[in-house]
């Protein structure tokens, strides 16, 4: 969804353990857990639909957690890009239409190559312990 009145571009769905099996074996404490990489992968979604291919920086904030039954509505929010292009997104979600959103995730996306420090040429790395 592009926003009107902004370079930004919402995404938005739902997740559900009954949708998404998988996420119901991500059990933490007693919850399901949606894991860390499945935001890494909703974010690099969104931003492939901005043309950022680079996720230079994500800090995971609050956990997802899934009801037992029912669902959560989640939004990825990017940013117009900044005068570097870099862009900044958020992950969000709610249990219900009335309820209020929690912010997940922020993060920053970018274009480019990564660095030569970035990429993983040698399994496992020189000195590596």
């Amino acid at each position: 969804m592009v926003l009107a009145g902004d370079e930004g571009v919402m995404l938005s769905g739902v997740l559900s353990a009954a949708d998404l099996p998988w996420l119901s074996e991500h059990v933490v404490l007693g919850s399901v857990m949606v894991p860390g990489a499945a935001l890494v992968e909703a974010v690099l979604f969104a931003g492939e639909r901005v043309g950022c291919d680079l996720l230079d920086e994500l800090t995971l904030q609050v956990p997802l957690l899934l009801p037992e039954h029912g669902a959560v509505t989640v939004q990825v929010f990017v940013s117009g890009p900044d005068d570097e292009g870099r862009r900044t997104v958020t992950v969000h979600s709610r249990a219900d239409e009335n309820g209020e959103w929690a912010r997940h995730a922020t993060g920053v996306l970018s274009t480019g190559s990564p660095t030569p420090g970035q990429v993983l040429t040698v399994w496992p790395p020189e000195r590596a312990t």
